[in-house]
């Protein structure tokens, strides 16, 4: 699934991580080309004879002072820095009251001051350096520009805006409000897709099985527009039951496509469920309504009820499927989505749920789907949780959907 995805997302995220590198690398060097300007400046004015004679004699007197001191290397050991320092202090004035007996060190803070900052300063000149190399980060200006290709990759494979906005939004924190050591970009741009896309779904599953177990009949309404693969999917899930060692009764309520009660009639044959229907044209409603009276007569677990496929902008038709909601009062409501349609999978299932109140969804086709836009984005943006893929043409060719297998097939595996 989703190769065609997966191929240029890697094309992407290589170039992306070569570029941001370049980026870092430039920012350093300009970074540091400052602080080199800095101290050439700071080091301008020439000291004179005196001065270089006062200062080698000042440290003399610190490396006298300091030669048993251990050289402080780690974080833990700066506490021990500012007592060692006060008593540094101490001396270091009394010798520099000695040095000044001459009156010639006249320069402002003297030679204290001077002896005393380098020791403050965490490093030195190395801390500096240590510090530009891997604190810097990219420019959020220059991050949008990067940012450009990956985002028109995502739109091309059928990803949500909303998706494509989370995307770019944790990876702008990955890389730009967190410094980056270089070398490391691409290991952080891999990082945070995989982390971004994990967090695409965290609606809590469905367990079908176990859910039908806990009450008799459990009524389940399927929704969808026509042609997404609603009826194969629903002798699936009967396939499945019975597996389980439970009964199931489908309620042929497609009583407007020509053939429809013919092909549920079909499938049900091959499986051994029975099935309740009316005539062509007959209320829908009345067809659902029929088969959980079935069910509960005959003891039955589950009812499954196939509804006629309907555009999501048609509003007498979904006013149709909210009375059959209305009249079973189902348990569950799922939407069933062709997965290769990409982003008018997402938006169809946005509007049944605005509809009806849809509670799951299972993309079929899911092993066709080359680009993998729907299966990245429905969840997140309905709030609703993927609980089947379907996968072939078999009964049996039903995955149970897990974050993982979208993660693992888009390359981004940890």
């Amino acid at each position: 699934m989703f190769n065609f995805l997966k191929k240029k997302l890697k094309t992407v995220v290589d170039k992306f991580s070569k570029q941001a590198e370049l980026e870092l690398e430039k920012e350093v060097r300009k970074q540091l080309a400052k602080e080199t300007i800095k101290k050439k400046t700071e080091e301008k004015k020439k000291p004179t004879a005196q001065d270089l004679e006062d200062e080698k004699k000042a440290d003399e007197a610190v490396g006298e002072m300091t030669k048993d001191i251990k050289v402080v290397r780690d974080n833990k050991d700066m506490q021990h820095l500012d007592s060692a320092m006060e008593e540094i202090r101490k001396e270091l004035k009394q010798k520099e009251t000695e040095l000044q007996k001459s009156e010639k060190d006249k320069r402002k803070g003297g030679i204290i001051s001077r002896v005393t900052t380098a020791f403050k300063t965490e490093e030195g000149v190395i801390g500096k350096l240590r510090g530009i190399v891997t604190t810097t980060t990219i420019s959020e200006k220059r991050f949008d520009e990067l940012f450009e290709e990956m985002e028109i990759v995502l739109l091309e494979n059928n990803v949500a805006l909303e998706v494509i906005d989370k995307i770019k939004d944790d990876l702008k924190n990955a890389i730009v409000n967190t410094p980056v050591p270089r070398g490391k970009v691409q290991k952080a741009v891999t990082n945070s897709l995989r982390e971004s896309i994990e967090g695409l779904f965290q609606v809590a599953g469905i367990d079908l099985v176990a859910s039908a177990r806990g009450k008799k009949p459990y009524v389940i309404l399927f929704a969808g527009i026509n042609g997404s693969g609603k009826t194969t999917t629903i002798a699936k899930l009967a396939k499945l039951y019975k597996d389980n060692g439970m009964e199931c009764v489908i309620a042929a309520a497609d009583t407007f496509r020509a053939a429809a009660i013919q092909q549920i009639q079909l499938h049900a044959k091959k499986i051994g469920v029975p099935v309740i229907k009316h005539d062509y044209g007959a209320d829908p409603a009345a067809v659902a309504y029929d088969a959980v009276s079935y069910a509960k007569a005959k003891n039955i677990d589950v009812v499954l009820i196939d509804t006629a496929g309907r555009q999501h902008s048609n509003k007498n038709l979904i006013a149709e499927l909210a009375k059959i909601a209305r009249v079973t009062n189902p348990d569950l409501k799922i939407f069933v989505g062709e997965s290769i349609t990409g982003n008018d999978c997402t938006n169809q299932a946005a509007e049944f749920n605005n509809a009806i109140g849809v509670d799951g969804i299972i993309l079929a086709k899911a092993d066709v789907d080359e680009k993998g836009g729907a299966a990245i984005s429905v969840s997140y943006v309905t709030k609703k949780p993927i609980i089947y893929l379907g996968t072939g043409q078999d009964y049996a060719d039903l995955t149970p959907f897990n974050p993982e297998l979208v993660v693992k097939s888009l390359g981004l595996a940890a």
